[in-house]
């Protein structure tokens, strides 16, 4: 089979999936692992997928916007979604809470509780939590990542694996239905994807902005999500293929 036709195969087999691994594609097209990360390279300079750490994922990726920027975006919203959220917080839990300005605003929601156990890698979401003296905060060490203001890494994975909450209340740069919650960064979504690991339920705290957007890296796949809260400008097609997966979808209104 030659370049093309086979670059046509990967093309046809992302718009039906969204997602390619280059070992399915090598074996699928009997081509070696060389050859499919040539083609997927050829295809990402085209524009048609973006290439991630064993295979590619259909679309463009988004960049990591700078922190300062997410800070004043949907911020409304965001209020709205973390007042909403905190609603799902029982006295006494122990939870995870992940990067992102979002979950800081729902951070900043749970300060008048008590006996709560909060486990995080948010700089300012711990930081919310200092004034409160009935919280317990706890932060797993690693490596700072600027743009969201989070320590992630391999430090951060190892802390987490000896860690269990009741919920993991986490974000991210994108949340469609066919793929989840996703982020442009590798070692961020290894992160967030240990958070989620630590704990019993995952529920997804998601401006519209975020909705119906793919990113590069699958943090979460939407099967994986027990509850998502966002706010009313979310596109209605794409939430309710979110629900039709299982997902349990609450609208904040701002």
């Amino acid at each position: 089979m030659i370049a093309a036709q086979r670059q046509n195969v990967i093309q046809e087999v992302l718009r039906e999936k969204g997602v390619v691994s280059i070992a399915a594609l090598a074996e699928q097209l009997s081509a070696s692992a060389v050859t499919i990360r040539r083609d997927l390279d050829h295809l990402a300079a085209l524009g048609v997928l973006t290439r991630t750490h064993g295979g590619a994922v259909a679309g463009v990726s988004s960049p990591e916007s700078p922190y300062l920027e997410k800070v004043g975006q949907a911020t409304a919203e965001k209020q709205a979604i973390g007042r909403l959220a905190a609603d799902l917080v029982d006295d006494g839990d122990v939870i995870i809470i992940g990067p992102g300005t979002t979950t800081e605003a729902f951070a900043e929601h749970l300060l008048s509780r008590t006996g709560l156990t909060v486990i995080t890698n948010s700089l300012p979401v711990a930081e919310a939590f200092a004034v409160s003296d009935g919280i317990d905060v706890i932060m797993p060490g690693g490596s700072l990542r600027g743009p969201i203001r989070a320590l992630i890494g391999e430090s951060v994975i190892r802390s987490l694996r000896g860690m269990h909450a009741d919920k993991t209340f986490i974000s991210g740069n994108g949340l469609v239905a066919d793929f989840g919650l996703s982020t442009p960064n590798l070692s961020v979504a290894d992160t967030d994807r240990a958070l989620v690991a630590a704990s019993a339920q995952t529920i997804a705290l998601v401006d519209h902005s975020k909705v119906g957007l793919r990113t590069a890296i699958q943090t979460v796949p939407t099967d994986g999500i027990a509850q998502l809260v966002t706010d009313a400008k979310s596109p209605a097609a794409e939430i309710a293929a979110i629900e039709a997966r299982g997902v349990i979808v609450h609208i904040a209104r701002a």
